[in-house]
């Protein structure tokens, strides 16, 4: 039998940088109990461009 203990403490975060963001992607920082994803296109399957990552702007 496996036994699995888990003891919650306190996160403390200071600043967060995202470089890039892909077409799904999901950030979360802290605990959750469910993550529901669903998705849907209402154009043709050939009609859809798929690039790797949308850039963010620069901070300067």
């Amino acid at each position: 039998m496996l036994t699995l203990n888990v003891v919650n403490k306190e996160l403390c975060v200071g600043d967060i940088r995202i470089v890039g963001v892909s077409s799904a992607s999901i950030f979360l920082i802290g605990d959750t109990e469910v993550v529901s994803l669903s998705s849907m296109f209402d154009t043709p399957p050939e009609s859809v461009i798929i690039a790797p990552f949308v850039p963010l702007p620069t901070e300067d």
